[in-house]
């Protein structure tokens, strides 16, 4: 995933430079689960903030650098929570038991941050913040695949990797149409989703047949 630098069109050195940043994301996000992305405006984040609006410029050429930071915020936290879970397994069930909490977890952030659901939306949107949004999943795939490694037979290791990629990707799909319907059925789609997460660890832990 790109740097911050290469987003932000005047990076904060001085403390008071990055106060003022997060002051401008978090008037953006906080717009953003109010109205949604398409609505909020550049002069409306500068009013929320109390500055003026050649003060957002210095720091972002345009909303896409705003949303494309947000988003680098949402992976950061995302990769943290993914670590956390993962570096303490030392088998197959705790690696299984780490992946659903990963997406119980990843299923409550969403829902209790409606600006994160249109954050992610957006992302799907736009060619150059879908890049990244990939990128950032092939990241958070191989972080993964290299904890699993140790249970997958060499001779299957790249198909596990190809599978897990897709399965991180359409997690969010999963999330997403789970947020959409009623309580009980959320629940279901979850565990059925994790029931397939559980189906493909086992089948590519075993040894491929006629390989011992």
């Amino acid at each position: 995933m790109p740097k911050e630098e290469s987003v932000l069109r005047r990076p904060p050195k001085q403390e008071r430079s990055r106060e003022r940043v997060e002051d401008i994301l978090g008037a953006a996000k906080r717009l953003i689960g109010e109205k949604g992305i398409d609505a909020v405006k550049m002069r409306e984040i500068a009013a929320l903030t109390g500055s003026p609006i050649s003060s957002i410029y210095q720091y972002f050429p345009n909303k896409s650098a705003i949303i494309a930071t947000l988003h680098q915020q949402w992976s950061a936290e995302i990769m943290g929570v993914l670590k956390q879970a993962l570096d303490e397994v030392n088998d197959l069930d705790q690696l299984f038991a780490a992946t659903a909490h990963l997406l119980d977890f990843y299923h409550e952030r969403i829902r209790s941050d409606p600006a994160i659901l249109d954050l992610i939306n957006a992302t799907q949107a736009d060619k150059a913040l879908k890049n990244i949004d990939i990128a950032e999943t092939r990241k958070q795939t191989a972080y993964f695949c290299a904890i699993a490694r140790p249970w997958i037979p060499e001779s299957r290791f790249d198909a596990f990797s190809r599978i897990s990629f897709m399965m991180f990707q359409l997690a969010y799909g999963a999330v997403r149409l789970a947020l959409l319907v009623e309580n009980d059925e959320a629940n279901a789609i979850l565990s059925d989703y994790k029931m397939i997460i559980r189906v493909q660890l086992n089948e590519f832990s075993r040894p491929e047949k006629g390989v011992e």
